[in-house]
């Protein structure tokens, strides 16, 4: 694949994940502290196993396509670039998946509700700066 449709390859899964990331963090997130708990549980597995569908294949392409563009083209900027998506993937399975097991485990607590969605603010600022970044590819 040429370099420049690989690019706008990237650009578009950058895009669709800085408006995800954006819908989960004012809308998506914040809407869970307005489910009952009893009902929060058997919800978020539908969420979790839904948005994993969309998700995963868009972060397993966006990471493949940084790899791809340091060992393709190196330079300074490739590198910051899978920097930058290294740090989603930390961000996301050090913060963001354990508080989703968490709530899968019933603890729905206001706490763990807004714990969530205060540490998802350092992930969708990355993935904005990630987003960013690429029109400077």
């Amino acid at each position: 694949m040429h370099t420049d449709s690989l690019n706008e390859l990237r650009q578009l899964i950058d895009f669709g994940l800085v408006v995800l990331l954006w819908l989960v963090q004012w809308i998506i997130y914040p809407s869970f502290l307005q489910v009952a708990p009893e009902r929060l549980v058997k919800w978020h597995a539908q969420y979790t196993q839904r948005m994993g569908y969309i998700v995963m294949p868009l972060m397993f392409g966006q990471l493949g396509l940084s790899v791809l563009a340091v060992w393709q083209v190196g330079g300074g900027l490739s590198w910051l670039d899978l920097l930058l998506v290294l740090s989603c993937w930390g961000l996301t399975f050090g913060f963001s998946v354990p508080l989703h097991q968490r709530i899968a485990a019933g603890e729905s607590y206001p706490q763990v509700l807004q714990r969530l969605v205060l540490t998802n603010w350092p992930r969708t600022l990355v993935w904005t700066l990630v987003f960013a970044l690429g029109f400077w590819r």
